[in-house]
């Protein structure tokens, strides 16, 4: 039996006891989670097995596909560029990408695309795997074609479509690729064990993703012309997990979907936000710059996800009859990844909660595993007057 290993401040007992039960029963196969408040790792966590055969254990430094909580680290990268001046959240896309004004896209703003209502959720042209992974070309495709509705008057999640959007504004205000600014100025100068895709002499502790049940039949009034429908038909291969033990799949740069890390790394650089901007002895954002994040810029029946959600400034922001109703409504941002992944911060407690696994469930943004964990941690919050 594949025990619990790490450190766990007894405050938070119930959270290890959870994890273990869960691999004890097989809801989790490996998986790690972490808990940091006040720069403190209160919380490393981590057991399991790294495959279905139960030949290797999820180690310390086990890493996997997190799908999209890519998108918080992403998103972190185009707040730095904000506080750093080289973008503005208010200043329209094609100042900094002329030809994305094409088409009717001169009025989109730099938020736009950071809370997923630019209205270029997907494309409109068929995208092949060859084409999503040559970034230039499916870039330009996203350049090229009309908005699916109007910019900033609702949210259409952009599921892959994010990681191209924000990266070409990464390229275009610093000179260096989305994958090599997270690696230059956020990975490495926090240590975080996080990449976008996996350096080749990664592979082997990298734990392939256990896809989840096949999904239950679409609706019946589910219409493919439909943002819904565009953004979940094309590329063809949404829905296929298997696509993230490819060796082209991480080779490739998605921003929005191919991060590559462990609870400890996702955590490690989302606890910028928590923290006032400074991990360690690096300043990453003003306090200026995280208040940004709870501006809201959409609240409603997203357009890709059918359900109602609070988007900020990069994050899904906490709410009542929201889809993120299960949450303390603070200031609390947050994403998830396909399958069960998480990345939160609550800026009110300066902690961060990540959670990563390699067995997928088909539930969106928390599934039962992820709400009974977080619900742990905030129960052995409210109990502990220390915290």
């Amino acid at each position: 039996m594949a025990k619990v290993q790490g450190t766990c401040d007894g405050r938070f007992k119930a959270v290890e006891q959870l994890l273990q039960s869960y691999i004890d029963s097989g809801e989790e196969l490996g998986a790690s989670i972490v808990v940091n408040i006040d720069g403190e790792d209160v919380v490393d966590l981590w057991g399991g097995y790294a495959d279905q055969s139960h030949s290797r254990l999820w180690e310390r430094d086990t890493i996997t596909t997190i799908w999209s909580s890519t998108k918080t680290v992403t998103s972190l990268a185009a707040l730095i560029l904000i506080d750093r001046g080289l973008l503005s959240p208010q200043e329209k896309v094609s100042k900094y990408w002329p030809e994305f004004a094409a088409n009717g896209k001169q009025d989109v703003e730099v938020r736009h695309f950071l809370s997923h209502s630019s209205g270029v959720a997907g494309w409109d042209k068929k995208l092949t795997k060859d084409i999503a992974y040559n970034l230039p070309r499916a870039t330009a495709m996203l350049a090229e074609q009309a908005p699916w509705w109007t910019p900033g008057t609702a949210s259409g999640y952009h599921v892959f479509a994010m990681g191209y959007l924000v990266g070409e504004l990464v390229r275009r205000t610093t000179g260096k690729s989305l994958r090599q600014f997270i690696a230059e100025e956020i990975a490495t100068p926090l240590g975080a064990d996080f990449q976008l895709g996996a350096a080749e002499k990664d592979w082997p502790r990298i734990s392939n993703v256990i896809p989840p049940p096949p999904p239950e039949d679409l609706p019946p009034d589910f219409d493919p012309s439909s943002v819904m429908g565009k953004v979940l038909t094309n590329p063809a291969e949404t829905g296929d997990a298997t696509i993230g033990h490819t060796a082209d799949f991480r080779r490739a740069e998605l921003g929005a979907s191919n991060g590559h890390s462990n609870a400890r790394g996702l955590a490690r650089a989302l606890s910028a936000i928590p923290l006032g901007g400074q991990v360690g002895n690096t300043q990453l954002l003003s306090p200026k710059t995280i208040d940004l994040i709870f501006q809201e810029q959409t609240n409603g029946k997203d357009l890709v996800l059918g359900e109602p959600i609070r988007f900020g400034i990069g994050y899904a922001l906490t709410g009542k009859d929201t889809m993120l109703d299960w949450l303390p409504d603070r200031r609390i941002c947050l994403w998830a990844g396909w399958g069960g992944s998480l990345g939160l911060m609550d800026v009110d407690k300066r902690m961060t909660i990540a959670y990563v696994m390699n067995k997928m469930s088909n539930a969106g943004v928390g599934d039962h595993r992820v709400k009974t964990y977080v619900g742990a941690i905030y129960k052995a919050l409210e109990s502990s007057p220390s915290a």
